[in-house]
Formats: structure tokens, C-alpha cells, sequence
């Protein structure tokens, strides 16, 4: 399955400051390029070539930067959230017209190297509204906030945890406009976090495990992992 791919890339980013704020945290220069130049090398070594930026906070400075995506042999887009900042979720929900039958979400401040076929080929299997990816993290480079039995997702709560989460949010989804459809007629802010709580309470959230850690450059430490990284595999 190639499917587009929604980047919620419209935080403010107050953990980066002074960095970011003049300039929006997918432009922050890493490893000798801005950030999101990285995203879509990546992005097209995966086979993606339509990509949907859901932007806020500086947004058009994005906008500028990277086009129309041609630079890249691709199509981007772009969804503003507007005068008011929606949320996570409010910003896919105001996407979704661009987006599709399915999507792939991931945040503009992550760099993921699991296979997205392969989480692609789960969701399809799976018949369900909406996939997390997850990772084996014991609380290494954040807080662990999944509970993964056999194979499911029993529990996601990023605020109040327990010891029996081991895993974590990778970063990486699947939706449907099916997984919004109890917020469709709104338009307050809505964080994808509630959307994913409320598919596990409906039992309709397939889950997958992926092995291989995550990058993130949202905090000063994960910005220097990201750093070493994405140097170290330069080519």
C-alpha cells in the first residue's frame, strides 16, 4: 500500500527556544540541512511521494521553503490550522479532505527508519480504523506509555502511566477519516492522543512493534541524538 503521509509539524516547539522563535522546528538546521529535508529524503527512500504538512505556528515559512515538492519529484501541500492553534488531532481533521481513504501520520520532529510497508501491510490486514506503531522502551529515551499484550494494544495514556507500560508511542500511524468520526462535526481543539485513547476503548486500534528506535529532535538531548545520527549516516 503507498499512502500519503500527513507531518503535524504546527507545535510551537518551547523546548527548543531561543531556536525556534523565529523559525518553526522543521526548519531547524541538523546534521547541515534543515530538519525536514531529512524527513523527506527519508520519506522517499520509503516510496512516499505525497505528503500533506499540517502547519501552524510559522507555518508559511515551511510553505516557502520547500514548495510545491517538485524539488523532490513529489507533491506537497500544505493545511493550516488558521487563528487558533487545533491540536494534533484538530489538524488532521481539518486535513483529512486532502488525505484520503488512509494515511500515514507521523510528527515533524521525529525521524522513524522502520519499514512503512510493512506497517502499511499490517493495517490493511488488521481491518481497522487506525494503527499505532510501538516500541519496546522501558522508559530509555522517554516515558513508556502503551500497554502491548499479544499483539494489542490494551492501554494508551501519556498522562497517567503504570508500571505495566513497557512500551511507547514510535511515532508512526495509520488513520482513516473513520477514526474522526465522532469529532467531524466540531471544530474545538482535539489532540490525536484522545483519538487514539477512545479507539482502544472500542477495541479498534491495531497496533504493530517495531525494533528499531526512534530519533526526535523536540527536546535539546533528543536534537543532539538526532544530530549524531543523521551525521554519522550521511552520505
Amino acid at each position: 500500500m503507498i499512502l500519503p503521509v500527513a507531518v503535524l509539524a504546527g507545535g510551537l516547539a518551547t523546548r527548543l527556544r531561543p531556536i525556534t522563535e523565529r523559525i518553526p522546528k522543521s526548519l531547524v538546521e541538523v546534521a547541515g540541512r534543515p530538519f525536514v529535508e531529512h524527513q523527506i529524503a527519508l520519506l522517499r527512500q520509503q516510496g512516499i511521494h505525497d505528503v500533506v504538512f499540517c502547519v501552524g505556528f510559522l507555518g508559511e515559512q515551511v510553505q516557502d521553503a520547500l514548495g510545491d515538492g517538485s524539488r523532490w519529484s513529489m507533491r506537497f501541500r500544505y493545511s493550516f490550522d488558521g487563528a487558533q492553534l487545533v491540536g494534533t488531532g484538530g489538524a488532521l481533521r481539518r486535513a483529512l479532505p486532502m488525505l484520503g481513504d488512509a494515511f500515514f501520520v507521523l510528527y515533524g520532529d521525529s525521524y522513524l527508519t522502520c519499514n512503512f510497508s510493512d506497517v502499511a501491510e499490517s493495517f490493511r490486514v488488521a481491518e481497522q480504523p487506525a494503527l499505532m506503531t510501538v516500541y519496546r522502551n522501558d522508559d530509555q529515551f522517554d516515558r513508556s506509555n502503551v500497554r502491548f499484550e499479544e499483539g494489542r494494544i490494551v492501554r494508551y495514556d501519556k498522562i497517567n502511566r503504570d508500571p505495566a507500560m513497557r512500551h511507547i508511542d514510535y511515532g508512526l500511524g495509520v488513520l482513516t477519516p473513520e477514526a474522526f468520526a465522532p469529532w467531524l462535526d466540531r471544530d474545538e481543539p482535539l489532540d490525536l492522543a484522545v483519538v487514539y485513547q477512545q479507539l482502544v476503548v472500542r477495541g479498534a486500534l491495531a497496533g504493530y512493534e517495531v525494533t528499531e528506535r526512534f530519533y526526535e529532535i523536540g527536546s535539546p538531548e533528543g536534537l543532539a541524538a538526532t544530530e549524531a545520527f543523521l551525521t554519522s549516516h550521511a552520505s
